[in-house]
């Protein structure tokens, strides 16, 4: 396991492996030992030719005839995405979708954390949502810690690219944007964009052109 090059592993398979790792955490708790491709497919509706294939770049992690060991996979996984370390997230833009985000503080994951907030309302300075403190967007670079890895940005369009370069100065290297906007950012910082706006679009598209 500590032989893999994890810069071989293609992004499309690094995005379907927090994917499988919740499954399997499901798995595990209901007290399940062993699992199939075809079983992951159905659960996480990813087909099963692609779960092996995926599973392939990390050796052999199952056996023809028996399937998937659901414990080995887990330990497995979670040192692959490094779920043993906690990953601190700070949250800048404290409206509707903000308040939800540190309402919700990923409280079904054990390693990720918004452990601070920023906003530019003086009514929301000072408060605590969530047990979270948001202080002032002023003192970004005052409060931010180095300890902090991702920054999520749930600001209006117009203030993300200045929001975004405080984040980058401030030596965060992952951005996660709920803005339309699209972000100039330095090539050893990484922005994934998601604007619910084009998902909800996609998605009734395929209602409409491929019904289930």
């Amino acid at each position: 396991m500590d032989n893999i090059d994890q810069t071989k592993i293609p992004q499309a398979t690094a995005k379907r492996l927090p994917l499988y790792y919740r499954f399997l955490e499901s798995l595990q708790a209901s007290g399940k030992h062993r699992v199939s491709s075809s079983e992951l497919s159905e659960a996480v509706k990813v087909d099963s030719a692609t779960i092996r294939r995926d599973f392939s770049y990390f050796g052999a992690l199952g056996k023809k005839g028996y399937g998937y060991n659901v414990n080995y996979l887990l330990t497995f996984f979670r040192k692959t995405l490094d779920q043993d370390e906690v990953t601190r997230v700070t949250l800048v833009g404290v409206g509707n979708l903000g308040t939800a985000f540190l309402n919700y503080n990923f409280t079904k994951s054990n390693n990720t954390v918004i452990d601070m907030a920023f906003d530019v309302d003086h009514d929301k300075v000072g408060q605590n949502i969530g047990n979270v403190p948001i202080y002032h967007l002023d003192d970004f670079k005052e409060k931010i810690g180095p300890n902090v890895e991702v920054a999520i940005l749930t600001v209006p369009s117009h203030a993300a690219q200045g929001i975004a370069d405080d984040i980058v100065e401030a030596g965060i290297k992952g951005i996660l944007n709920f803005t339309p906007a699209r972000l100039s950012v330095p090539d050893d910082v990484r922005v994934h964009h998601i604007d619910l706006s084009v998902e909800l679009q996609s998605l009734v598209y395929f209602l409409k052109h491929y019904p289930m």
